[in-house]
């Protein structure tokens, strides 16, 4: 089984968030479970030189992308077995941003197009199947039908479109269906890519793919209905029947308390050890260190998604608590700025760290007792699981992921491995916070079995991978 990844980031050479988790992690665990898998993702400028120096140029050729006929390179680079390729094109990808651009339609246009137009071009790979990620590559499976479907190659492949977060859609002015895409008016439609007067590029992913994934269960069940559908739901529960939630994992070779080297006192199942890394997160925030006080924590992009309103809502009786706390991340300037002035106001109780670091990330999860994720919608998330390994008990909304993974401690059967509250209410949040708390301070040893308890939940990328292989050879009996 020959399958394609086409996705707009993938760690360990770029990665934003969770989107870039998977691009790294999920092809090696496919490829662990017999699938030959390729990634293809665009060159981007900002990818570490010590990568870029060592990628292989396998050929270049001119995508098509309406009027326009651009030079594409495509160059390629091994890593943990599996074969990246990197579709390298200056004018779209040199760039300080990865998104955010004010030609942003063009450029993803441009690698989908890019990543059809290279599979005649990838050395003795002819794929079964490709799947495609979010809104960046969700035009391909109806380019796949409109421009390509009657040569050899294309018209057996089958597409799989994973919507890792709904929300962010790809949605531009009318013009770019013709001028950019390439599609005549006959595309402009509500039963085909007219949204809100507008092209929305997802939504060709929704329609054009053969089967439709996200990434947890829940999610899967949650889109379906207008809270959580942004708009799209009446597609999704017209294609529900080829709609399928598979859980993220994570990477336990990059996320293990064991083995990790960017954290001081590696550990398994020891409380003393965690402590010790509770005391240096403490020294380099400028913390007290105090042993049995709890330490929270957030690592988190700072946007309403993620709750930041609950939180700041009822930060300081939280603050008047016996607990100090730590975020750490960037993102709306309203948050960033209600987060500096309650830092400043509670100094040696509360530290604010304005920056996306994902080594201080790692000294986080292994020095914090207790970690927030009080979401408004969580596709997956991946903190909570990469702290639970971590002995760290996660405090979540249920929703999404969040509920797919995070049990909420029972004190009378000993079962859990976290806390969570079920409405979007600051005061809910704060129970949960308060229940947590007191927990902790009264019953060490329950504690500890609770840290045991989350830390032996298996996350990791196997489960996932074997779910997507059932999905892959579905498709392919349907094809044969």
């Amino acid at each position: 089984m020959k399958v394609v990844f086409a996705i707009a980031e993938a760690d360990p050479f770029v990665k934003t968030g969770g989107l870039g988790e998977v691009g790294g992690s999920l092809p090696s665990a496919l490829q662990r479970q017999g699938a030959d898998v390729c990634v293809i993702m665009p060159k981007y400028s900002n990818i570490p030189e010590n990568f870029r120096k060592q990628f292989q140029h396998i050929n270049h050729f001119y995508v098509p992308l309406a009027w326009r006929r651009q030079y594409c390179g495509l160059e390629e680079f091994i890593h943990r077995g599996v074969r990246f390729y990197f579709i390298d094109n200056e004018y779209y990808f040199k760039r300080s941003n990865i998104y955010g651009e004010y030609d942003e339609a063009e450029q993803y246009a441009f690698f989908s197009r890019a990543v059809l137009e290279s599979l005649t071009h990838l050395p003795e790979f002819k794929p079964d199947i490709i799947h495609c990620h979010d809104w960046h590559t969700a035009l391909i499976p109806l380019l796949q039908k409109e421009f390509y479907v009657k040569e050899p190659l294309y018209y057996s492949l089958k597409t799989v479109f994973t919507i890792h977060n709904l929300k962010y859609q790809g949605v531009f002015p009318q013009e770019v269906l013709t001028d950019i895409i390439g599609l005549n008016d006959t595309y402009f439609t509500e039963e085909k890519l007219e949204f809100n007067g507008k092209v929305n590029f997802l939504k060709a992913g929704l329609l054009y793919a053969d089967r439709i994934t996200t990434v947890s269960p829940t999610y899967a069940q949650e889109i379906q209905y207008s809270f959580y559908g942004e708009r799209l739901e009446g597609i999704i529960q017209k294609r529900k029947e080829s709609l399928l939630g598979i859980l993220n994992g994570i990477d336990y070779q990059v996320y293990d308390p064991y083995t990790d080297p960017l954290i001081s006192f590696p550990y398994s199942f020891s409380p003393q050890a965690k402590d010790l890394n509770k005391k240096d997160l403490q020294h380099c925030l400028g913390l007290p260190e105090r042993e049995n006080s709890p330490l929270l924590g957030m690592v988190s992009r700072l946007v309403d998604q993620k709750g930041l309103d609950l939180l700041c809502f009822i930060m300081e009786e939280i603050l008047l608590l016996d607990v100090q706390l730590v975020i750490l991340g960037t993102g709306d300037k309203l948050y960033e700025e209600k987060l500096q002035t309650f830092a400043e106001k509670y100094p040696g109780k509360f530290v604010f760290r304005r920056e996306f670091n994902d080594q201080f990330a790692h000294k986080i999860y292994a020095g914090i007792d207790m970690l927030l994720m009080p979401s408004l919608f969580e596709p997956c998330g991946i903190a909570q699981m990469i702290a639970m390994h971590y002995g760290t008990i996660p405090i979540v909304r249920e929703t999404g992921g969040l509920k797919d993974t995070v049990i909420s401690y029972n004190e009378y059967t000993g079962e859990g491995n976290g806390f969570s509250f079920a409405n979007y209410n600051a005061h809910e949040l704060l129970f949960a916070v308060q229940r947590a708390v007191k927990f902790y301070d009264s019953d060490k040893t329950a504690w500890a079995r609770l840290q045991k308890s989350a830390m032996t939940c298996n996350f990791s990328w196997e489960s996932s991978a074997s779910a997507y292989l059932s999905l892959y050879k579905s498709l392919i009996r349907l094809k044969a």
